[in-house]
């Protein structure tokens, strides 16, 4: 498969589209001055307990606080805690936690105001960001992530990538790691570390544990609330998370942000920084690939797939609701029950796309043509769990139900994807509405009693729609444009125009001069 990264500066940010075998897969959008993101950490102050829902809110510095329940504080809590005095204090072992003494793991069951108390300094880290109405949620469980690696501080713990297979390269990478993790920290070893030496590897480390240290270092001189350790911004975090050997091609339209994705290339994947390249031709960069094609044939209320089939999808707060339709999808020779199980795999096929390309979290209920067959469905679900395998978001797949309905969740991080498909109608101005036609002739009529009476007008000419002049011709002698030169004295030529909107008229002078209202 091929994998290419098209990255453009615009206005209002940077948008990274990801192509597989040049289709557009994901669609991200990096917004500067962003609040918060996934990853970032914060030396935060808890600002209220919410005794019923064993939960507490913590200021981190936004206008919205985050939110935190008991089981979120993670069960390296108590180490976390004496970490965070160690560091405000200034002690020195605290950076390399040579010298620390984990603590005992928290408490399965226990209340959050045993633990903490209102205005208690503590470390956090944003897990999801702000969507809707809800501020950002944090954990005390802190990680840093990097290409290979995640750093795991308080722990001894060495996990593998249950993608990585092969029990021979678990084990390499088990006893590598033993051999080059520091004491107190633990490491959960990504699915593209498989294969890496341990050159490549401890060079990952070894930048994880400087961010470590210097955020260490910066909890000396700060005060509650602030920000302590960044995130990557969106491109480099996108690199971080989806580059592998498979990618052909990055192209970028911005010199400055091309040079930026080169430096990040080189790091991540030493030898690979040529593959980045700078796109200096005048069509815009996303009509260049067929990104902007793709994007406004994916996104909106209604997505057509190729062979006539279509999806509904629609938003809401609480869920993701999508409806099948076979549209004009007919395949001679085929039965009712064969083609649902066509309709539904190609659908199914589109939905694993669209999940990842708009980012849609939460809970998913897809609506498939029913199908009678038990191995049809069983079909069905195993096509859908294939298509979503690429898909790096946590995400978990029901079997149809006996409704015929498909249950998915998805892990949800930041807002869905949105890209506007559609204009604000000229017309109703986007209500749905417009004025009734009969109100419409009143207007012209009320105009040119104006200028014929006030005005003194007596050579006029009016263009106007051409179904508002059928009707204002319609019956020639007793036509209503007819009526109007009895009534008003005046010499009115009828012309029609089709670049004219059904409720838009104008009245021009015999010279030809319009006549401004």
């Amino acid at each position: 498969m091929e994998k290419e990264l098209i990255i453009s500066r615009q206005e209002d940010g940077v948008q990274i589209a990801l192509t597989e075998d040049k289709r557009l897969v994901e669609l991200h959008k990096e917004q500067p001055g962003g609040q918060f993101a996934v990853g970032d950490i914060y030396f935060g102050k808890v600002k209220k307990i919410m005794q019923g829902l064993n939960a507490a809110f913590v200021d981190i510095g936004g206008d919205k606080e985050g939110f935190m329940h008991y089981l979120d504080l993670g069960p390296d809590y108590n180490s976390v805690d004496k970490y965070l005095r160690l560091a405000m204090n200034g002690d020195k072992g605290a950076a390399t936690l040579s010298n620390f003494k984990i603590e005992p793991v928290l408490e399965k069951v226990g209340n959050f105001g045993n633990v903490l108390k209102v205005g208690q300094p503590i470390l956090v880290q944003v897990t999801k960001e702000p969507i809707s109405t809800k501020g950002p949620k944090v954990t005390g469980d802190i990680s840093i992530a990097g290409h290979y690696l995640v750093l795991t501080p308080f722990s001894n713990k060495i996990s593998i990538s249950q993608k990585i297979k092969g029990s021979e390269e678990r084990n390499r990478l088990r006893r590598l790691m033993q051999s080059i993790r520091p004491q107190n920290f633990g490491v959960i070893v990504r699915t593209v570390a498989e294969g890496r030496s341990v050159a490549e590897l401890d060079a990952d480390l070894r930048q994880l544990m400087d961010c470590w240290k210097q955020m260490s270092e910066k909890l000396k001189h700060v005060s509650a609330p602030c920000k302590v350790h960044a995130e990557l911004d969106t491109t480099s975090a996108l690199l971080r998370d989806v580059l592998t050997d498979d990618f052909s091609s990055i192209y970028v339209d911005d010199a400055a942000l091309c040079e930026e994705v080169r430096r990040a290339v080189k790091v991540m994947a030493p030898g690979k920084e040529d593959m980045v390249k700078h796109y200096k031709m005048e069509t815009p960069i996303f009509e260049q690939f067929g990104v902007q094609r793709d994007i406004r044939r994916a996104f909106g209320r209604i997505v057509t797939i190729r062979s006539g089939v279509y999806l509904y999808i629609e938003h809401t707060e609480a869920m993701h609701v999508i409806d099948v339709n076979s549209g004009n999808h007919i395949k001679a020779g085929s039965g009712q029950e064969d083609t649902a199980l066509q309709v539904n795999i190609e659908s199914g096929i589109e939905i694993a796309r669209q999940l990842r390309l708009r980012d849609m979290g939460g809970i998913v209920i897809i609506d498939f043509i029913d199908m009678d067959k038990a191995e049809n469905r069983k079909k069905l679900f195993d096509v859908m769990t294939e298509a979503m395998r690429p898909d790096k978001a946590r995400h978990t797949i029901l079997p149809l139900s006996k409704f015929g309905l498909m249950q998915i969740t998805r892990q949800r991080v930041r807002p869905a994807m949105e890209v506007d498909v559609q204009e604000k109608c000229p017309m109703c101005d986007g209500t749905g509405h417009i004025k009734q036609s009969m109100v419409v002739v009143d207007e012209i009529e009320a105009s040119l009693r104006h200028l014929a009476t006030a005005q003194q007008e007596r050579h006029l000419t009016l263009i106007t729609h051409p179904y508002i002049y059928a009707y204002l011709t319609k019956g020639w002698l007793k036509s209503p444009y007819r009526r109007w030169q009895r009534a008003y004295h005046v010499r009115l030529k009828m012309k029609q125009s089709e670049k004219y909107g059904l409720l838009e008229f104008r009245f021009f002078h015999g010279n030809g001069d319009e006549i401004q209202m």
